[in-house]
């Protein structure tokens, strides 16, 4: 029995493929953890590859243990209003914290996934930011981000509420399937 050349090279391209789909996940893994670290270990350069990174993660673990006793909270809180009322400074300070809180504080914006039914039969998954928008003079109308696959964006919309229904699942869970392009199970 004879295989021909073009079967042959079908088969090698398949079986790189499958070892392409073993390797290239803990590549790129890797590629991320060793690019955070290095880019951490640059705020603090005392000559040893990863100590800098390591006093960077102990510093923010240290000002997180701080700045959560009741002795330092209501110095964090000034310190907070102050950086919140200077005009430039405000955007980008209270964009990025809440963004943060979004995703790690005690306010916490993604956790009621839902779906949205963008036109008949087609359904969206995403996540209630504002159940509310009546201050934006939008009764009947919630903020639902939507977060984009394989990317740390999204866009938000403002949806009447007739269209979002539950999406029963783990926020976490929700957005990782969301996040992979719907190859992740929700369990």
């Amino acid at each position: 029995m004879k295989i021909s050349l073009k079967d042959q090279l079908a088969k090698l391209i398949n079986l790189f493929l499958k070892g392409l789909l073993i390797i290239l996940p803990f590549v790129v893994t890797f590629s991320v953890i060793k690019s955070i670290v290095v880019w951490l270990d640059k705020f603090v350069d005392v000559g040893v590859p990863a100590v800098g990174f390591l006093i960077v993660i102990a510093s923010i673990t240290f000002l997180g243990y701080i700045g959560s006793s009741i002795i330092t909270k209501p110095l964090f809180s000034l310190f907070d209003d102050f950086l919140s009322r200077i005009p430039f400074v405000k955007i980008i300070y209270t964009s990025v914290k809440d963004f943060m809180e979004a995703f790690v504080g005690d306010k916490r914006k993604f956790n009621e996934p839902v779906i949205v039914e963008m036109t008949n039969g087609l359904f969206k998954p995403g996540f209630i930011t504002q159940n509310d928008l009546i201050h934006l003079k939008l009764p009947g109308m919630a903020a639902v981000y939507f977060p984009h696959s394989y990317a740390f964006s999204g866009n938000v919309f403002f949806v009447n509420k007739e269209k979002i229904k539950p999406f029963d699942g783990n926020p976490t869970e929700v957005m990782k399937f969301i996040v992979s392009g719907g190859v992740t199970d929700i369990e």
